[in-house]
């Protein structure tokens, strides 16, 4: 005869608690102290509890259908030289409205932590978010220059962080494919019948997301003759941005409007009569600046979506082989880019 299968009923009856909380120990809950759930953890190991997949899978059903249902918080860490001043540069706004939308959608909460709050260390806030009941967070707005290793109690946390830095631990992470936006971009200049093409990035931006602008950009000259390949300039350079465009003479220029379109004016030179220019920055809406828009809504809504998935399958720590999610951009037609024998004859 089979024996019967051993159920939480079974390890509650012995270990003199409820099923629930045998149940809730068993999936690492920190609403349960720690000495309770080792306890009960090795009380099922010793009678040889097996989870059933079928009582599992009615259980999510159930959670799925019935309402209504707690709001589970995740924390939302930023490391920035100020608590809000990663809400003023490119991108970062974006990211926190993409992950505090699906949060929304998903029955979720965030709760926004600074990690340079005064006399707030890493061991310090990993107890408040233990203390809070937050087991998923997401890193996010880290300043470069600013802790490079995180040294928070991991195995307490499911966690996702956005963009490269920290570079330590390495977490699973989400952000845009800045690569691929510098290779569009260059793709469809080259398309339009440009061949003396510029790039103009700022070092920072660069070293933020490990080179990976500069790389794109090396890549596709790759597809332009030697003669027409034109250095990229990188903020700050060894000459003023005017002295670069004198020397090299673009045809196009890929770059940020607010880094190129300021000295283009200055020289005297209108876009696209005189030089043509692409945004992979792209905000613009207007139909004026090509560009590629690089969709940082979805990299806050994607890093929400792989937190939800470690939260339910209790992931926590840090992994052994980190995955990481690239947010493909979006290219944008835009008048700043005609089809070059459209200005030819103009310039």
């Amino acid at each position: 005869m089979s024996k019967a299968r051993v159920t939480l009923a079974d390890v509650a009856r012995r270990a003199g608690v409820h099923p629930t909380t045998v149940s809730v120990a068993l999936r690492d809950s920190p609403r349960i102290p720690e000495k309770t759930r080792v306890r009960l953890k090795l009380i099922a190991e010793e009678m040889g509890y097996v989870p059933d997949p079928g009582a599992r899978a009615l259980a999510g059903y159930r959670g799925n259908t019935n309402a209504p249902r707690s709001v589970i918080p995740i924390g939302y860490i930023t490391n920035w030289h100020t608590r809000w001043g990663w809400k003023e540069v490119t991108a970062h706004p974006d990211f926190f409205e993409g992950a505090s939308q699906r949060a929304a959608e998903l029955g979720l909460s965030i709760e926004h932590f600074w990690l340079r709050e005064p006399g707030l260390t890493h061991g310090r806030l990993s107890q408040i978010l233990d203390s809070r009941g937050i087991t998923g967070i997401i890193i996010a707005s880290h300043v470069r220059e600013i802790d490079e290793e995180l040294q928070f109690a991991w195995e307490r946390f499911s966690a996702v962080k956005i963009d490269y830095f920290p570079h330590f631990p390495e977490l699973a992470m989400v952000t845009s494919d800045q690569m691929n936006a510098v290779r569009i971009a260059v793709q469809r200049a080259l398309a339009a019948g440009y061949r003396r093409i510029g790039f103009v990035m700022d070092d920072g931006y660069d070293i933020t997301v490990d080179r990976l602008w500069s790389a794109g950009f090396v890549w596709e000259q790759q597809a332009i003759h030697p003669a027409d390949r034109i250095p990229a300039y990188m903020i700050p350079g060894n000459a003023p941005l005017n002295e670069w465009i004198r020397e090299h003479r673009p045809d196009v220029i890929i770059g940020k409007a607010e880094w190129v379109l300021p000295t283009l004016n200055g020289m005297g030179l209108a876009v696209p009569r005189d030089m043509s220019f692409i945004d992979v920055f792209l905000e613009d809406a207007t139909g004026e600046l090509a560009g590629v828009r690089q969709n940082h809504c979805s990299v806050g809504a994607a890093a929400v979506d792989i937190l939800s998935g470690l939260i339910r399958h209790n992931s926590r720590g840090i992994p052994e082989i980190p995955i990481r999610t690239l947010i493909e951009g979006t290219w944008v037609d835009g008048r700043s880019l005609p089809g070059r024998h459209a200005v030819s004859r103009t310039r």
